[in-house]
């Protein structure tokens, strides 16, 4: 029986890929398959992926994430689906622990945060408490690569909105707005601190920075979609400007510049999600 199906969109790397698959293989179970929808127009990733036999290499010409994502999804065999980047790491043990965490029939999404390479926490705002999943904590509760739900709640669900996400103008929380899809549903969400993916953490980097508009245009146009309160989501104005501000006084203007370019694509998507 397979009890995991993950599912990787890729696109312009190889040896990322060829590193997680051996992360993969040392989680030492025999349950997995491993769904790559390669974006790639040439063959960089067959000498990788050929020799395993728990891979399923699909193709897609579509640089879309949520597409590629929903691709493999219905190509699925697996009851838990996961969607790991082309870049992560899973640590051992991870697939134990959501073996043990999906025990409960109850629970239909389960999610943890990111670890950075170098230790501790990385990617974002972690909520440091387990728990249920909400509208109120959802934005601290859950990151694409490091989200698992049972394959026929994802299924019923239609994936991830393929309007969102990288490939489109509203280039992120397509994770979230899945997660909240769910709950508003009436299904269990959990999430789990101490469930961790290693992922490089890009946080006020060059990279951090050309992509904050694009970024901060998707968590703007999740908040408004799903009505969440004032209280929940001035706090995401507040601190990009707070931190703009007190980055010029440091002398930092890349950093000041990424705080600024969250805000404004915040405040676009935000704009576009009314209605």
């Amino acid at each position: 029986m397979t009890r995991f199906s993950l599912v990787m969109a890729t696109r312009g790397r190889s040896a990322e890929v060829a590193d997680f698959v051996t992360s993969l293989i040392a989680q030492g179970r025999d349950d997995a398959e491993l769904i790559v929808v390669d974006q790639n127009g040439d063959d960089r990733l067959v000498p990788v992926l050929a020799p395993h036999g728990f891979v399923t290499h699909l193709r897609s010409p579509v640089a879309h994430a949520n597409h590629a994502r929903n691709l493999g999804l219905r190509a699925a065999r697996g009851e838990v689906v996961g969607f790991p980047d082309d870049d992560c790491l899973y640590p051992a043990g991870v697939l134990d622990r959501v073996a043990a965490a999906f025990g409960d029939p109850s629970l239909a999404v389960l999610t943890g945060p990111a670890e950075s390479p170098a230790g501790g926490l990385g990617s974002g705002r972690w909520r440091g408490d387990a728990g249920a999943i909400h509208a109120g904590n959802v934005w601290t509760s859950v990151i694409e690569f490091n989200l698992w739900l049972r394959r026929d709640v994802a299924l019923a669900l239609g994936g991830f909105d393929e309007g969102m996400g990288p490939g489109t103008p509203i280039g992120s929380a397509e994770g979230n707005d899945l997660v909240l899809r769910a709950v508003a549903a009436g299904h269990v969400a959990r999430y789990d601190p101490g469930l961790r993916v290693i992922h490089p953490d890009k946080r006020l980097t060059e990279v951090a920075t050309a992509r904050a508009r694009l970024y901060g245009r998707g968590l703007g146009f999740a908040l408004r979609r799903h009505r969440v309160p004032a209280g929940t989501w001035l706090p995401f104005a507040v601190r990009p400007l707070g931190g703009a501000v007190l980055s010029l006084a440091k002398g930092r203007p890349r950093d000041a510049a990424y705080y600024a370019m969250t805000l404004l694509g915040r405040a676009e998507g935000f704009l576009r999600g009314r209605g």
